[in-house]
């Protein structure tokens, strides 16, 4: 039985591969990772807590989207709700990465 954490981690490679599927194309370079909770330095532009994070590529270090599980989960209702929630936020930020409408990436 898988935990609450791989669930949620699977999720997020489950809305990854949608978005692939969707673009014909791999994400690669671009890393993406799972943390708990956002930093407590919030971005200067960013109000209330973060559902996820674009780090652009910086020289040698590929793009990277962080997706915060805790948050997310706090704002899901329930499990249907969680998928939808993790959808929404990896294709805001791979949007953002690739300079595309979100709505170009959402659910199938």
């Amino acid at each position: 039985m898988a935990t609450r954490s791989q669930r949620f981690d699977e999720l997020v490679l489950d809305s990854a591969e949608r978005i692939e599927s969707r673009l014909g194309r791999s994400l690669d370079p671009a890393e993406l990772a799972v943390e708990d909770v956002p930093p407590s330095d919030p971005s200067a532009w960013e109000d209330g807590v973060p559902l996820g994070r674009l780090f652009p590529a910086d020289g040698r270090t590929p793009p990277r989207v962080v997706v915060y599980r805790r948050p997310i989960e706090t704002r899901a209702g329930d499990e249907r709700e969680l998928a939808m929630l993790v959808q929404h936020v990896v294709s805001e930020q791979v949007a953002a990465m690739l300079g595309l409408d979100p709505d170009d990436l959402g659910p199938d």
